[in-house]
């Protein structure tokens, strides 16, 4: 069941959107190898917002992937691609689908 989440929003300097959404959208093949994120999903909010929302069952699978590929090749391009650090919640889902 899907009971904790993340949701990232990443800010993209001006003339890196482009590599940003990019990036975003190829990572869910990483993502797919996670064996315990149950949904993963990469999104645009405006021309230089992107965000990241994915679900996870336990606090484990959540920490997993807080330390796994995604995250640090995330924070490893951070500089070049993002006009601020990376916004990243905890959440816990109330209801779902």
């Amino acid at each position: 069941m899907k009971n904790l989440g993340l949701l990232a929003t990443l800010k993209a300097k001006e003339g890196k959107e482009m590599e940003v959404a990019n990036f975003i959208k190829e990572a869910v093949n990483l993502a797919r190898k996670e064996e315990k994120t149950i949904t993963w999903y990469s999104f645009k909010i405006d021309e230089s917002t992107f965000g990241i929302f994915d679900t996870f069952e336990k606090e484990s699978g959540r920490e997993a992937h807080l330390n796994g590929e995604i995250a640090s090749a995330l924070m490893e391009k951070a500089s070049e691609l993002l006009s601020e650090p990376p916004t990243i919640k905890k959440i816990e889902i109330l209801s779902a689908v």
